[in-house]
């Protein structure tokens, strides 16, 4: 799967890409009060960029630069923009 063919919601299968930009992490808190941890940036592959989010533990494991695979991931949209994690369910891993 290719970024450009990425759509808003759950995916299935994989998309592979270079962290082009990654911001450093920031803790952040839930509407729930639960802490968690972010690193924004962007995914690149030859049919174009998507954002990306890296949450908690993975938000320290990556850096701009690194070819990542994101398996079963998860695609939001916030004001008319893509971004795509590994969700709930999902894996990031370098490649």
């Amino acid at each position: 799967m290719k970024v450009a063919d990425l759509k808003r919601g759950p995916f299935e299968g994989s998309v592979e890409g270079e962290i082009t930009e990654l911001e450093e992490p920031k803790k952040i808190t839930t509407k729930f009060g639960k802490q968690l941890t972010v690193a924004n940036g962007l995914l690149k592959d030859d049919s174009g960029e998507i954002k990306l989010a890296l949450w908690n533990e993975d938000a320290t494991k990556f850096a701009a630069g690194d070819k990542v695979k994101i398996t079963n991931g998860w695609v939001s949209e916030f004001q008319d923009e893509l971004k795509v994690s590994s969700g709930r369910n999902g894996t990031i891993e370098k490649i």
